[in-house]
């Protein structure tokens, strides 16, 4: 199989930041999902939602994840965070290689995306939606991850560490702090 890291959570977790530094770490290539979105439909995510509706982006959001998913090359795939929503997806990021759930407590989340602008999902009420959301797809993370971080507290460099320590990458003697799935 492709060595492959994928990364989920929710929006606000710190998936492109962390899996950036994963992928340079790793010389790794890096995969964005909603970045792969913009790419393929040549609309940013706001824009998606609004001319086509979520239907839309949840399956453009699938076509990435896919193609992602069936990359030779070894990389780091930040996978949107309404992506588990959707049984296929589940699927296939648990069988693609080693799933990290990056949680984090709502409060923490909603104060990270701010007013929400950009993030269809949070457009009213940021903290509340979050609340929402993580009630729906905390148990869709925890089916799909090999291993947990609990992220509230930690840069993203140490989340970083943790991951490479957890994936056995050469050269990194942190020990790794995170936990199965609950």
């Amino acid at each position: 199989m492709t060595p492959r890291i994928l990364l989920v959570g929710m929006m606000g977790a710190g998936k492109t930041t962390t899996g950036h530094l994963v992928a340079d770490r790793l010389g790794w290539g890096y995969r964005d999902s909603d970045a792969d979105v913009e790419a393929a439909t040549g609309l940013t995510v706001p824009e998606l939602f609004a001319r086509d509706g979520e239907a839309a982006f949840r399956q453009a959001e699938a076509d990435v994840l896919a193609d992602a998913c069936a990359d030779p090359a070894a990389s780091v795939v930040s996978v949107a965070g309404g992506a588990v929503l959707r049984p296929d997806n589940r699927r296939l990021i648990a069988a693609s290689g080693t799933v990290v759930w990056l949680r984090a407590r709502p409060e923490t989340l909603a104060a990270r995306v701010g007013d929400g602008a950009g993030r269809p999902l949070l457009e009213d009420d940021p903290a509340g939606a979050m609340v929402r959301l993580s009630a729906v797809r905390s148990p869709l993370y925890a089916e799909v991850a090999d291993l947990v971080i609990d992220v509230d507290e930690l840069p993203a460099e140490e989340i970083a560490r943790r991951i490479l320590a957890a994936a056995g990458a050469p050269g990194d003697d942190v020990a790794a702090a995170e936990t199965r799935p609950e």
